[in-house]
């Protein structure tokens, strides 16, 4: 399973954030709802896993419900998608190695956003609420519970909790773009995942589907979002372009010459 070492990572994370402003405002976007409803679909699947299990048996059945999750993340990487949480660490590597614009970084970043929340939006509202997968008992208690505790954090704890989600998120990336295979690209997205939603930390995306999808069945209200939204989504980009992209940067490729030297690989 052979496997790039972290300065070759490095620049591969720069030709990934060329690539990703150089697509446009309408491809970004249709990438955006792929990926927005590629997550969204995970989060059902750990919905529909998680709410079976019994009161003293939670604990497991959040476990297995974060086993899961990761569906979303492999399916954007893998099979092709726009996911913001990702582009938080990518787009500012190639910005800070001088590859694009401040502007082509704000621009792929609203238009990714954009993307991101319609397709999760359908989702919730069309697999969720119309077909009945969060609206019927015990899920939609287990989609509440979720979301209601997501709009109990302070400013302050949402935005630390959004911070910690992708420092995960954009290490799981990370791994992936050090995998040359599926398995490898597949194990490396999957543990950083699955952690994060097992701690139980923030992802401005996957809030896109849960939340809205408590607001359907009537448990919370677009203001209780929009509250919410603002925090985690500043956390997300500290944690992908400061705790992953900027620290990497840093190590890696701000030297003079780092960049061309080559990378070793090594197989396992």
């Amino acid at each position: 399973m052979p496997y790039h070492k972290p300065p070759h990572i490095a620049a591969i994370a720069v030709e990934s954030g060329v690539y990703k402003t150089s697509l446009g405002w309408a491809r970004s976007s249709a990438l955006g709802v792929m990926a927005g409803a590629f997550i969204a679909l995970g989060f059902l699947l750990h919905i529909r896993i998680a709410a079976v299990f019994p009161d003293a048996w939670s604990g497991v059945g959040a476990l297995a419900g974060a086993a899961v999750f990761p569906l979303g993340l492999i399916l954007t990487l893998l099979a092709g998608g726009e996911l913001l949480t990702g582009n938080m660490m990518a787009v500012p590597v190639a910005r800070l190695a001088g590859k694009i614009s401040t502007r082509q970084l704000l621009v792929n970043w609203a238009c990714v956003t954009a993307g991101n929340f319609l397709g999760a939006m359908l989702v919730a509202y069309l697999f969720g609420h119309v077909a009945g997968l969060t609206a019927a008992e015990p899920y939609m208690s287990q989609t509440a519970a979720i979301a209601l505790h997501k709009l109990e954090d302070t400013f302050l704890q949402a935005f630390v909790s959004g911070i910690g989600c992708n420092w995960l998120v954009a290490l799981a990336v990370w791994l992936a773009y050090g995998a040359d295979d599926i398995a490898g690209k597949i194990a490396g997205i999957w543990f950083p995942t699955m952690a994060f939603v097992a701690i139980g930390f923030q992802h401005v995306v996957a809030n896109m589907f849960v939340i809205p999808a408590a607001i359907f069945e009537g448990y919370a209200n677009w203001g209780d979002y929009v509250r919410n939204f603002i925090p985690v989504y500043l956390g997300n980009a500290v944690g992908g372009s400061l705790f992953v992209g900027t620290v990497y940067w840093f190590v890696y490729l701000r030297k003079p010459g780092s960049r061309s030297a080559a990378p070793g690989r090594r197989s396992a």
